[in-house]
Formats: C-alpha cells, sequence, structure tokens
C-alpha cells in the first residue's frame, strides 16, 4: 500500500517542482542569447612601445558599450561630432557643404502640404466606401523631364528654370462606365 501511494505522490511532487525538469536534469541545452554576446575588438600592436601596460580587468579604450554601439548604429550623425575637441576643417566644410539646417517644424510642414494636395471625398463616397480616392501628389513625366534637365544644363541654366513636365490623369468619360 505504502509502494503505491508513494508512486502517486511522487509524479505529483515532480510536477510541483516547475517545468524546469528538463533543464534541471541537463536534457535542454542553455544556449546563448544572441542579443547579449559582443564582439572585441582586434588586438593590435600600440604606434608607441613606451605606454604603460594595461590594467587587469580594466575596460579597453578601443571597445564600445552596448549602449555605444547602438547610438553609432542608429544615430550615424554622431559621427561629425567629435567628443575629443573641436570639429576639423574637413568636417567643418562638409557641414558648410551640406547647406542651412531645415527647420525644427519641417514634418508638419511637409505634413500640412501633403494634406492640401489630397482630394476631399463627396459625401456619397465617404458613405458607400467602394471607390478609392485618386492617389496624392501629381506624376512627374520621367522623360520629358530628364529632356528638360538636359536642355537646362546645356544652356547653362539653373535646373528651377522651365516649367515640370506632369502626367496628366485621364478624364472620366461619364455613361455607365463613369459609375465603376
Amino acid at each position: 500500500m505504502r509502494r503505491l501511494g508513494f508512486c502517486l505522490v511522487l509524479p505529483m511532487l515532480l510536477a510541483a517542482c516547475g517545468g524546469d525538469l528538463d533543464r534541471t536534469f541537463g536534457l535542454t541545452r542553455d544556449v546563448p542569447d544572441e542579443f547579449t554576446v559582443t564582439t572585441r575588438a582586434p588586438l593590435s600592436m600600440p604606434p608607441d612601445y613606451t605606454l604603460s601596460p594595461p590594467r587587469p580587468g580594466a575596460p579597453r579604450p578601443q571597445e564600445m558599450t552596448a549602449q555605444q554601439a547602438a547610438e553609432a548604429a542608429l544615430a550615424p550623425d554622431t559621427a561629425l561630432t567629435s567628443t575629443a575637441g573641436p570639429e576639423s576643417a574637413g568636417q567643418q566644410a562638409l557641414v558648410a557643404q551640406a547647406g542651412p539646417p531645415a527647420p525644427a517644424n519641417i514634418r508638419d510642414q511637409v505634413n500640412a502640404e501633403v494634406q492640401l494636395d489630397r482630394p476631399r471625398q463627396g459625401f456619397t463616397q465617404q458613405l458607400m466606401f467602394w471607390q478609392s480616392p485618386p492617389p496624392a501628389g501629381t506624376l512627374l513625366d520621367p522623360a520629358k523631364e530628364a529632356e528638360r534637365l538636359r536642355e537646362d544644363a546645356a544652356l547653362g541654366q539653373p535646373p528651377t528654370v522651365g516649367e515640370t513636365p506632369i502626367i496628366q490623369p485621364k478624364k472620366n468619360t461619364g455613361g455607365i462606365l463613369g459609375i465603376f
């Protein structure tokens, strides 16, 4: 009777230990998290041999932390700014060639202009939802625009001179086909 009771209680005790029995008994492998694995910078010979040897346990100066690596990947414009000192002449020339900075509210301005360019739907179209509005914006004719730019360049004029060729949308012919 004791053996039967033990055989019935033992699975309940093992189940109470949690769902990690496989890991506890070593039946599953623990693999490292691929997002926490970092690479080490390669060793290199210093240009000056009078440097003091590194202290054990001190962080390597050429290695970046995970946060610094993420910032460098997500914000490459920080490569132009130097924390060591003032900007170099090359960096200053590059920034000067880029022109003036964009206004702080540039996204709001662009979104407002796009809203002005979208045609409004009529009351019937809004109720029925079966006709989609035409796409926003005007279509540029690439062949004619390339020809216009080549002519402006040949005449020595800036590319802003002349009228930009656009593709005119087809007008609805009406009748029964005009409904669809």
